[in-house]
């Protein structure tokens, strides 16, 4: 009979045989990736519910509505859930950038009938801040995680002053060591299937980047804290295995696309459900940033990765205006269909059912 805890391979270099109970406080190594834009905390409690890690993505969140979604979140469960936070550096504004970018996209401004000169900036991406911790501290959440590195030491020992088991996103091996010296206490190993942006953070190098299982082998070999899994895996065999190698759990996201409680819209359903296996690809014209979706006109039209765009987040206020208008006439040809490269795991189930059935080889 199976333990609802499961044990973990031990890292070469750790002590002892890690639970993810102990680690993480729930039963189950599984993990769902934080994915702004189509899920709030009613896919996060679904997964805790499970016995699951839910994640709630919250860069995008204004003061107000994180307070809110915590609020929700304590009423419905007393598990941990993952809140995670963006730790970018915003760029100053770039008039030149700027204007060469929406002299690249007023072929299609024309097509839509927009004036970019009256585009409005819309929900910006916020970089962790102390302002935030203000919001965070009075629940003093359990698990924090960051993408693109980590927020200033000070901010880091203030979430730790919290008893927060702190998790961030490593690419390479190089940035799982940084993260280790600065302060975390799991590592996630986002190989370059995974879907969503990418969390790089020493470089802007797409060269570095490497698979999931090559890239967990990699780092569980040079750094002495657990190593999480993500990329690429959407199934039981996905999860099992990636335990088998090594993870203390996997995280997932593409999986929960198509979930009861996404608010995935049903054009990019549609993209997913499509073809067996979409096409994906890296492309930073959505944000500024790498991320992997599902290919679609404008990354057809001008390729994938742009040297025009502006620095992340500065590049999404236009192409937010394009999706806007497209969208409004049916069309997903200027939204980011955010997908990794295994859809296989993808089902029209409870996020809850879900989160089983990919345990259930465990």
């Amino acid at each position: 009979m199976h333990s609802p805890y499961p044990t973990i391979p031990p890292n070469p270099k750790l002590n002892k045989v890690l639970t993810v109970s102990e680690l993480l406080g729930v039963k189950l190594p599984i993990i769902q990736s934080p994915m702004a834009g189509v899920q709030d905390s009613e896919l996060a409690i679904a997964v805790a519910r499970a016995g699951g890690l839910g994640s709630l993505p919250c860069a995008m969140l204004s003061p107000e509505t994180l307070e809110s979604e915590l609020q929700t979140i304590n009423s419905a469960i007393d598990i941990p859930i993952n809140l995670n936070f963006f730790c970018h550096k915003t760029p100053k504004a770039n008039t030149e950038a700027e204007s060469q970018w929406l002299k690249l996209l007023q072929p299609y401004f024309f097509e839509l009938g927009i004036d970019p000169h009256s585009i409005s900036a819309g929900t910006s991406r916020r970089s962790f801040n102390h302002d935030t911790a203000d919001v965070l501290e009075p629940y003093a959440p359990s698990v924090v995680s960051f993408h693109f590195g980590l927020p200033s030491s000070d901010l880091v020992q203030r979430v730790k002053n919290w008893g927060a088991t702190i998790l961030s996103s490593a690419t390479t091996a190089n940035e799982a060591l940084w993260l280790e010296e600065n302060g975390v206490d799991l590592i996630i190993a986002q190989g370059k299937e995974a879907g969503g942006h990418r969390g790089l953070f020493l470089n802007n190098e797409l060269e570095t980047q490497s698979s999931t299982v090559s890239l967990l082998s990699d780092i569980i070999t040079k750094v002495s804290l657990p190593v999480i899994a993500a990329g690429g895996i959407s199934t039981a065999d996905g999860v099992a295995s990636s335990i088998k190698n090594g993870a203390i759990a996997a995280q997932l996201g593409t999986a929960y696309l198509l979930c009861d409680e996404t608010k995935t819209s049903q054009l990019h359903r549609d993209a997913i459900l499509a073809n067996e296996s979409p096409q994906t690809t890296l492309t930073n014209l959505f944000s500024g940033r790498p991320a992997r979706g599902i290919v679609n006109r404008v990354i057809r039209e001008l390729g994938a990765i742009s040297s025009i765009a502006p620095q992340f987040p500065l590049a999404a206020t236009a192409m937010a205006a394009l999706r806007r208008a497209a969208e409004s006439n049916g069309s997903s040809d200027f939204t980011p269909l955010w997908c990794g490269q295994n859809t296989l795991g993808c089902d029209q189930i409870s996020a809850y059912e879900l989160t089983l059935k990919l345990a259930s080889k465990l």
